[in-house]
């Protein structure tokens, strides 16, 4: 059973949509959720968690509804909206202290445990805290009540690369039991390639790809040629994105169709390739 189904979801306002947006996230695994800014990720996640009204779509977690079941999915949901800005001036001890009563299955050993991991002390404000203490702060909480689906939304954003690495390396611990998943949305593409299993991209309200993390690169590949290849008859539209210089052409392309462009180069492409290429698009 998925610990995560979203299906068909929308949301339309003035100048955006959400345009069926679906995927799937099993039990063990982290999702990588990418996109640029503003290209729906926090809408998503937000409409996932019915912090905001939906226009069509349904979403289950571990199997329940999540309108018809709303109490039982969010006592099994974690979540972290980017670094904890809230309550500054409170010490940890007392939010922590109201966090708890909410969920009943709150583990004090748990929270406790997570506490001396992370180094924290409950006894400090939140405006003492660095931006990675406040991160870690808000993951014991998500994790201390037993939550299965922890969400994220740029957990890692305006964090030095050591607690990037660090926190890397505490998501793919937290999955390791095979019992939680994480779904998390970045615009740090290293991230991505060090610790998800799965990669969902997302554009314009739009889902572009969703798929483990080996299938979703292969998926993809760079090429190059001369210019005059772009005036072959057919060629251009097989190009997902291209850039020319002086000296010829560099296109993102399917992989699929790699044998029908003839002589050309071809390279692996990474994820930042992906994106680049992709928002670019043909020309």
């Amino acid at each position: 059973m998925d610990i995560l189904s979203v299906n068909k979801l929308c949301k339309n306002y003035a100048d955006f949509s959400l345009k069926e947006v679906s995927f799937n996230l099993e039990p063990g695994y982290i999702m990588g959720f990418i996109g640029r800014n503003g290209a729906g990720k926090t809408t998503t996640l937000k409409a996932i968690l019915s912090l905001i009204s939906r226009d069509g779509g349904q979403v289950s977690i571990l199997g329940e509804d999540t309108v018809t079941q709303e109490k039982f999915c969010r006592e099994n949901t974690g979540v972290v909206f980017g670094q904890f800005d809230y309550y500054k001036t409170k010490k940890l001890k007392t939010i922590t202290g109201v966090v708890k009563e909410f969920y009943p299955e709150w583990s004090e050993k748990t929270y406790r445990d997570y506490m001396e991991l992370f180094r924290l002390n409950e006894n400090k404000k939140v405006s003492e805290l660095s931006a990675g203490m406040r991160v870690k702060y808000s993951l014991a909480l998500a994790l201390s009540h037993n939550a299965k689906l922890l969400i994220l939304d740029e957990p890692t954003s305006g964090l030095d690369p050591v607690s990037r690495d660090e926190l890397m390396d505490i998501f793919k611990n937290t999955v390791a039991d095979g019992e939680r998943s994480i779904l998390f949305s970045t615009h740090i593409t290293s991230d991505i390639e060090k610790c998800s299993d799965y990669i969902t991209y997302i554009k314009e309200g739009k889902i572009v790809r969703s798929a483990d993390r080996e299938t979703f690169l292969s998926g993809y590949s760079l090429i190059n040629g001369s210019l005059d290849m772009l005036n072959e008859e057919g060629f251009k539209s097989k190009l997902i994105g291209c850039k020319t210089n002086a000296f010829g052409f560099t296109a993102l392309v399917d992989s699929s169709l790699l044998s029908s462009f003839g002589a050309v180069q071809s390279a692996p492409a990474t994820i930042d390739d992906i994106m680049i290429y992709t928002e670019k698009e043909a020309i």
